[in-house]
Order: C-alpha cells, then sequence, then structure tokens
C-alpha cells in the first residue's frame, strides 16, 4: 500500500551486498498530532550510512533498511498540535527524529543524549516500527526534529548541514571555538570541510591536520590558517602546546599515535572525536594524558537549539556546503555509498537530489 501509510523508498536488504539497493515499499508510523510528512527533495549521504549498511558499527541492523538522514523536502501534512511548521514549507530533518522530551537530558537541550532517542533510520518506535530515512519518497518525523530551512541556503547545500554541519557546530560551540581560541580539525572530508568552516565562522584560529599534502589548497581554501602533514616522523614537535582543543573528524583513529596528537594541545586542553571509526583505539597508557593534562572526548549529533544556530550562522554568513549531486535510484544510489566508502572524488560531500523525477510531484 503506498503512501500515507507507507514510503517509496531504495532499500538496502543485506548487508554482504550492502551496495546494492533494491525499491520497495516500506511501513511508516502512525500519523500523530506533533508528526509532520515531509516529501523528500533531497538528502546528503553521510560515512554514517556506509558504517550501518555495511555492518561496520553492527551487524545487528533491521533489514530492508532505508538510510539517509540529510533530508531536505516540503511539509505535505502537518499535525494538529504542530506550531512552527506549515504545509508547504521547506523542511529537513538529521540524525535523529524522536525523543521523550521529558527526561532531564531533553530539559537541558540535550535531547542528543536522551536514553529513548530514535534515529532517523535503523531505529524503532514503541508499536515496533522501523524509522527508514531519506532515499525515499516521504519522511514522517516529530515536528521538534522538524527544522525550516532558511530562504537563502540551496537544498542542496544545507542537506549536508542537518548531521555533518551539526555534528561538527555541537562540540565546536561547546568547547568555545571564538576569538583568541587556536582549534586544529584532524581530516578533511565531509566533516572536517565543516569543522573548519565552522571553526572560521566563529572567529577561532583554524588548522588542518592531515596525513598527506593533497588537500592543503582546499584546506586554505576554506579558511584554515595552516595545514599540518603527519606523514613525517616528529611532524608534532613544532606544533607542541599549540591548540585548546582539536576536532577529530577522521574515521581512521584506531592508525593514530594519539600521543603525538596530544602533545600539540595546550594544558587542559581536549581532543575530541565526532568521527567514529569501525575498529577499537589502540591500548593508551593513562599517563599519556599527563604531560600537558589534556583530555579526550566524544560527542552525538547536536540539539534543536545548536541546529537553529547553525542555519542561522550559515544564513548570515553564506557558509556553503562542498557539495556534489547524484540523481537519485538504484543506480544512483550505489554510486554515491560506494564513492564515498572508497573516498572517490568526494569533495567533500554527496547529495541525492532527483526525487520529482522518480517519485513524481507529492503534493
Amino acid at each position: 500500500m503506498p503512501y500515507p501509510e507507507t514510503t517509496d523508498a531504495f532499500t538496502v536488504t543485506d548487508i554482504k551486498t550492502w551496495s546494492n539497493f533494491k525499491r520497495q515499499e516500506v511501513p511508516l508510523k502512525k500519523f500523530e498530532d506533533h508528526d509532520i510528512d515531509i516529501a523528500v527533495e533531497a538528502c546528503g549521504v553521510c560515512a554514517s550510512d556506509i558504517h550501518t549498511i555495511t555492518g561496520g558499527w553492527s551487524t545487528d541492523i533491521p533489514l530492508p533498511l532505508c538510510v539517509g538522514h540529510e533530508i531536505i523536502g516540503k511539509a505535505i501534512r502537518v499535525g494538529p498540535k504542530v506550531k512552527n511548521i506549515k504545509v508547504g514549507d521547506r523542511v529537513g530533518v538529521g540524525a535523529q527524529i524522536w525523543a521523550d522530551l521529558t527526561c532531564p537530558q531533553c530539559k537541558s537541550d540535550n535531547e542528543n543524549y536522551c536514553p529513548n532517542q530514535i534515529d532517523t533510520y535503523g531505529g524503532k518506535y514503541p508499536d515496533g516500527t522501523v524509522t527508514h530515512g531519506g532515499y525515499s519518497s516521504h519522511v514522517r518525523a516529530h515536528e521538534y526534529f522538524t527544522f525550516k530551512i532558511p530562504d537563502n541556503l540551496e537544498t542542496t547545500i544545507a542537506a549536508p548541514m542537518l548531521c555533518a554541519g551539526l555534528t561538527t557546530y555541537s562540540p565546536l560551540k561547546r568547547l568555545g571555538a571564538g576569538p583568541g581560541k587556536k582549534v586544529a580539525i584532524v581530516g578533511l572530508g565531509g566533516l572536517g570541510h565543516f569543522g573548519v568552516l565552522w571553526s572560521v565562522a566563529l572567529g577561532a584560529e583554524t588548522y588542518v591536520i592531515s596525513h598527506s599534502e593533497r588537500k592543503r589548497e582546499d584546506a586554505l581554501k576554506l579558511g584554515a590558517k595552516d595545514f599540518i602533514v603527519t606523514n613525517k616522523e616528529g611532524w608534532a614537535n613544532d606544533w607542541k602546546f599549540t591548540f585548546d582543543f582539536i576536532i577529530n573528524t577522521a574515521d581512521a583513529t584506531h592508525h593514530f599515535n594519539l600521543k603525538d596528537y596530544f602533545s600539540t594541545l595546550k594544558v587542559n586542553g581536549t581532543f575530541h572525536m565526532v568521527g567514529f571509526p569501525d575498529e577499537p583505539l589502540k591500548e593508551l597508557p593513562v599517563t599519556a594524558f599527563a604531560p600537558n593534562g589534556c583530555f579526550m572526548g566524544a560527542s552525538h549529533i547536536g540539539s534543536r537549539p545548536e541546529m537553529e544556530e547553525m542555519f542561522e550562522l550559515a544564513s548570515k554568513q553564506n557558509i556553503k556546503s562542498w557539495v556534489q549531486t547524484i540523481d537519485i535510484s538504484e543506480e544512483g544510489c550505489k554510486e554515491a555509498v560506494e564513492r564515498l566508502y572508497k573516498n572517490e572524488n568526494v569533495r567533500y560531500r554527496l547529495c541525492l537530489t532527483g526525487y520529482d523525477k522518480v517519485f513524481g510531484k507529492r503534493d
């Protein structure tokens, strides 16, 4: 049965053939008073999609599964208790689609840490319905996790901000990026290029740390002051006690000599991770933190207030994602996830488009 009971989705049916997509109808949860139905117009392709469908983070995923959590489209149905969205609005949904909104975390604008939070895809509602993402015709979302998109941000520019953008903006804000701070971004990819954009926009002196020279020019175009290459012995020596904090966007941290990175931090500086590798980190002695009293941490996406603040910043400063587009189809989805998996000519975010050509107008 088609929408409104189901969404027309491009799904993965087996993690052994993770890049093969099958078009099929999958169920939507029951429509409730605070829900919004969105006719999807574009969806960013996130590394989380790859980690999920390959079984890298867990082989226990619900199948068939439609991924995608950088979703922008038009609101076509609005529940009677929805306050701030109306039919026809251009709206977005990121990596979280529900939380209880009653726990201490939710009440303190930390709903992204709600113990009952539900991911936009691969999660389960209390009635057992599996959540499916934006490689599909429609998404049904709670109003709290649905965001108006500023008029001056193009859809394909704004879509990757809903996950990659927020995931880097939140720790930069919480760690205090701004004038007088020196911030390093490890890795210049989908996450990393946003890290540089936000850090510069917030007024911090920003550096990029990378394993090769290949992306130096891009880093400087994005606003970085300097580009640090780690492929030589002793690379960290010239940067000891330099950075207030480091945002690590790489998902190869299990290969790092973390003590080198820690050494570049100021006293009580923080090495903060938003790139999550499939493999565990190497064993690390406690003494690795002692020379400068540094800390190591990680974070999960961001909150609603941070999302709204991020979009306001992007709108006011005309900040643009570096995006390449691919028309959605079984072949298009396959191309997108394989290019991202191989890191093959991706600078720096892929976005699926052309939804009306496949699904038709969905008013």
